[in-house]
């Protein structure tokens, strides 16, 4: 049997260091790049990233690289886990070197910040339709993938060939991997979840209890369905994995950044102070300003995702942004 091949994974945080174990758990080679050298060679010390994902013990297999451009020209299959700001700018750095064969996935949940494209856009414009471009996406946080403990996801492509490609590089007997061809779908319920799940972190830090947190759970999902069916997704994408499932992963559990975003605000807290104690990045923040804006220009009614957005860029109170929706126009469901 010949060896597999090596697996580049681009950002060392926690989720490509959590892809970085499933991966050489799955007999691949792992090359572990990042944009912080100190860490990396940390990292190479202790095997162990103690700063994103604490207590995991990283397989030999997996090799911190700190030299992106000899990355890129030296390996063939990408899964890319930086956060959404720096997903262009990374891409950049290795299309030069790049080769033409190469299998690009990606594991960032987000929008492109500025312009509110979807990152497959992005790729699509630097490396071509063509190319063999995926995305991963799914309820997983990373220090539950690292354990080993069982888990879905879905990966998405233009073409069948490559998601079930891509698929094979994370499938064994406690990751179940779906393939679908709605890149668009997939995309937007991995990125409009967070922005839901700061607001039911809102709810439940100002102490509205469970019933409140369903109630945003669900009415987040139709926003999520609606922009997402506008934006080309298929209706039955938001009620698999990377809707519905990853919507009530990220809202009801205090392993969710963004959700914790939103309990620090719902208590009164700055949000410098909770992204700060937080310690990484929640895409939520972010997205809520692209998803706000987008929505606006589409005429798409998202009543949480707008009040999110209030409370994070205009200062509104997050008692008085729950207050607003609760005094919105009566309507049929």
């Amino acid at each position: 049997m010949s060896a597999k091949p090596t697996i580049a994974v681009l950002g060392s945080g926690a989720w490509g260091t959590a892809l970085s174990v499933l991966l050489a758990r799955n007999g691949f080679p792992v090359w572990l790049w990042g944009n912080d050298s100190v860490q990396l060679e940390r990292i190479a010390r202790t095997r162990a990233n103690t700063t994103s994902l604490p207590g995991v013990s990283l397989p030999r297999q997996v090799i911190p690289r700190a030299d992106l451009h000899e990355v890129a020209s030296s390996a063939t299959n990408f899964l890319v886990a930086v956060p959404s700001h720096a997903f262009r700018t990374t891409l950049e750095s290795i299309r030069p070197h790049i080769k033409r064969d190469a299998t690009l996935a990606w594991a960032t949940k987000g929008l492109e910040p500025g312009s509110g494209r979807l990152l497959s856009a992005v790729a699509e414009e630097l490396f071509g339709a063509d190319s063999s471009l995926a995305v991963v996406s799914g309820p997983t946080f990373a220090i539950e993938i690292a354990q080993g403990l069982p888990a879905a996801l879905t990966v998405a492509a233009r073409h069948p060939a490559v998601a079930e490609h891509v698929a094979s590089w994370l499938r064994n007997d406690r990751v179940r991997v779906y393939t679908s061809d709605d890149l668009a779908g997939v995309q937007l319920g991995g990125a409009i979840k967070n922005v839901i799940a700061i607001a039911a972190g809102i709810s439940d830090g100002l102490g509205f209890g469970a019933n409140a947190r369903a109630a945003l759970v669900t009415r987040g999902l139709a926003e999520l369905a609606r922009l997402g069916v506008a934006l080309g997704g298929k209706p039955e994408t938001f009620m698999g994995l990377t809707g519905a499932g990853d919507l009530i992963l990220t809202c009801t559990d205090n392993m969710s950044r963004n959700r914790r975003v939103g309990l620090g605000l719902g208590q009164g807290r700055k949000l410098e102070e909770v992204l700060k104690e937080i310690g990484q990045e929640a895409e939520g923040v972010a997205t809520a300003r692209e998803l706000y804006t987008l929505a606006r220009r589409l005429g798409i009614e998202m009543p949480i995702t707008e009040q999110v957005y209030r409370v994070l860029y205009e200062g509104l109170s997050p008692q008085a942004a729950v207050e607003a929706l609760l005094k919105r126009e009566p309507r049929p469901e």
